[in-house]
């Protein structure tokens, strides 16, 4: 009776420990937003890109990866409309993280805080779930368990659940044939920043920056490169 008690203490402790050190992670992060909020949303993309025409967003798992000639054209395309509109990427991390190492630079400067940025997703989801679930073609406790693993590849509906959580404006350059720029907008509130992303389609998800200004840092592993 007594180890069982002592073991449930420990438990406990273990418990209690791991949501303290949740809620430091949550301030330290706060933190880091607003430090660099009024640099990293000044909309200077959007001021120089506000000719563009966008659809309306419909979020949507992922679809399927395309083949090598698919994937060589639409990288392709890509590029020269990178090259048009005066735009360079950060190269991001290939390791199926890449849509939250993506957010997590364009929200805090850095990509390795792609964790907190995908724990902020995951408690979106299951906070507002009925925004989200007829969305979703699998049972929706499937869906977010496999979404809280690191290494899944997030989706559009991670997307809208971004812009919703981070009440940022999502500006998505992709390389579609036919759907050259998508904005993903706050679903109950106006945007108060935006965040740049090219959208390698269905393969891969880098940071967006104006030609010139993108941020020198050291690489880490292997990246999505042709």
């Amino acid at each position: 009776m007594t180890e069982h008690c002592s073991r449930a203490s420990a438990s406990s402790s273990s418990s209690l420990n791991s949501s303290t050190h949740d809620t430091e992670d949550d301030q330290t992060i706060a933190r880091i937003l607003a430090e660099n909020e009024s640099s990293r949303s000044d909309g200077k993309l959007g001021k120089r890109l506000s000719h563009l025409d966008s659809i309306p967003h419909n979020p949507r798992v992922n679809g399927e990866i395309p083949d090598v000639n698919d994937a060589t054209l639409n990288h392709e395309r890509l590029s020269e409309r990178l090259t048009t509109y005066d735009l360079a990427e950060l190269q991001i991390e290939g390791d199926g993280n890449c849509q939250f190492r993506a957010l997590a630079d364009q929200l805090f400067g850095d990509p390795d805080y792609h964790k907190h940025v995908r724990k902020d997703v995951i408690k979106q989801l299951k906070k507002f779930r009925k925004l989200y679930e007829g969305y979703v073609p699998l049972k929706y406790k499937s869906y977010l368990k496999k979404m809280k693993k690191l290494g899944e590849w997030g989706d559009h509906i991670t997307l809208q659940a971004a812009a919703d959580r981070f009440g940022a404006k999502i500006c998505l350059v992709t390389s579609f044939r036919d759907t050259c720029y998508i904005e993903i907008l706050p679903k109950d509130r106006n945007p108060t920043k935006e965040l740049w992303l090219s959208f390698w389609s269905e393969v891969h998800y880098n940071s967006l920056y104006a030609n010139g200004d993108v941020p020198t840092r050291a690489p880490k592993k292997k990246y999505w490169l042709f």
